[in-house]
């Protein structure tokens, strides 16, 4: 099953080159086809978006406390922020407990612990803890620091960082102090995220007024606007882009999985088991590691609040494009969660079909045509029809390649809407950067071709092509300057 996302990603890429030389006519439609469908997703990409654009710019201005008090048991609320951290500056770790102590919710409710890895040198981390300590300790009900050993059989990263900072919480928190599991929830939360003032007063609206709040994760607009106006343009046109999708996905119940930033009930993270130390992946694992366990019904509700993170980024303009890569790469690594997730659907029998069905169709969906579709919309017939000029000569060769381009021209549309939301959900323009180049920023986007190749296709492909010959990637830490 390790063989199975490179084995499907390869062959669909190479499928055109032969194809086009023993069934033509089929390849010509397949191509053409697969741009009528991605003209369709950009079309919903363009609706999500200004959805979800509308409602985050409501749930910015809406005040939220008035309705938390409105339950009798809302001071029993306490939110655990877990914030797996390495190596990371002093001021990044700031900006974070920064956003968490500006929240509108009282802060005496949330609970931020320092997840540190024992590889980090010890006056390193106890320098930090002085810091951060001196600073914050009084401002939340309680700021803690644990150290996280790698133990047998796990692999470095942030999965068995959390899951060892999950369980001593449990322990050292929530049974020492006698706390109600039932009213904790604990948000997984990367070092250079940077919270929305309204994110927790959301947060606790929608788990105190939803019934099914332990089957249920909650997960915000993920966006790389933190840095955006310092990166190079090459980088900043992806970082740009998974902004907007991210935000595109919060009303698509169907697809929405928690992802590098989200919430979930301890009582659920407790019954499940916690994350697993021996995998990279955490987000998607964790997700269905829960959906399996309850017998499914399990769901991801949005907020609709925007949470800042840092783009990739370095000490050089190189440097800066490897890091870049490496993440992308990271990220494409949860292909390595499908053969579980494919072998734990084949056993379930306490998960209802078409919940499970529809589950692991979205799964394939999104990590199995990850490499595909750069090569399939940006190369279709072209290339092929020049290994076969014969049929590049046919009525069906010459005017396939027309239609598509004339599908993919009306599929840029989406890409107006995007860039007017992206241009009102990222920060100002910093005074350092001049005028002129905000005004250049929508001409950067002649990029996307190139982009798309080195920091979406290729990494996909390469964590593919590594799975499928058993060469496992290692936890790279995003480096942050």
């Amino acid at each position: 099953m390790e063989i199975l996302p490179g084995f499907v990603s390869w062959n669909l890429i190479l499928l055109p080159y032969w194809g086009i030389f023993v069934f033509p006519v089929f390849i010509a439609y397949f191509i053409l086809f697969f741009n009528i469908y991605w003209f369709y997703q950009s079309l919903q990409l363009a609706i999500s978006s200004v959805v979800s654009h509308l409602k985050i710019q409501a749930a910015k201005a809406y005040n939220w406390m008035p309705d938390i008090k409105g339950f009798p048991d809302w001071e029993k609320v306490r939110h655990v922020v877990i914030i797996p951290t390495y190596n990371e500056p002093i001021y990044i770790l700031e900006r974070t407990l920064d956003s968490l102590a500006s929240q509108e919710f009282p802060t005496k409710q949330i609970i931020p612990v320092l997840a540190m890895e024992g590889k980090e040198t010890r006056e390193a981390r106890e320098e930090k803890w002085r810091v951060l300590n001196a600073k914050y300790g009084r401002l939340f009900g309680h700021l803690y620091m644990t150290v996280h050993e790698l133990a047998m059989g796990e692999v470095a990263g942030k999965a068995s960082n959390e899951r060892f900072s999950a369980i001593w919480i449990k322990q050292n928190y929530i049974d020492l102090n006698k706390i109600d599991i039932n009213y904790v929830t604990v948000t997984s939360c990367d070092a250079d995220h940077k919270f929305h003032p309204k994110h927790f007063a959301n947060l606790t609206f929608k788990f105190l007024d939803n019934p099914h709040r332990y089957k249920r994760f909650w997960q915000p607009a993920v966006m790389f606007y933190n840095n955006i106006w310092e990166i190079p343009a090459i980088t900043r046109v992806p970082n740009t882009l998974m902004s907007i999708w991210n935000l595109s996905q919060l009303p698509r119940h169907d697809r929405l999985i928690n992802a590098q930033n989200y919430s979930l009930s301890f009582k659920l993270l407790d019954y499940v088991g916690y994350w697993d130390g021996d995998k990279i992946p955490e987000d998607w694992g964790i997700f269905f590691k829960a959906f399996y366990k309850v017998g499914g019904g399990l769901e991801v509700e949005p907020i609709y609040l925007p949470l800042m993170a840092d783009a990739a980024q370095s000490t050089s303009l190189w440097k800066t494009l490897k890091n870049q890569y490496q993440q992308i790469q990271r990220w494409a690594w949860g292909v390595s969660d499908d053969p579980w997730i494919i072998k734990s659907y084949l056993l379930a029998r306490n998960v209802p079909f078409w919940d499970k069905t529809m589950r692991l169709i979205q799964v394939i969906w999104a990590h199995f045509l990850w490499p595909v579709n750069w090569f399939l919309i940006t190369i279709g017939l072209t290339i092929p029809t020049l290994f076969n000029p014969a049929f590049g000569r046919t009525a069906l060769g010459y005017t396939v390649p027309k239609l598509s381009s004339f599908i993919l021209t009306v599929s840029l549309a989406s890409l107006v809407v995007m860039l007017i939301i992206d241009n009102i959900q990222k920060p100002p323009r910093p005074k350092e950067v001049p005028l002129w180049r905000q005004l250049l920023t929508p001409f950067e986007f002649i990029l996307m071709p190139i982009a798309g190749f080195f920091f979406s296709a290729l990494p996909g492909l390469d964590a593919h092509t590594r799975l499928m010959l058993g060469k496992y990637i290692e936890y790279r830490v995003t480096e942050k300057v």
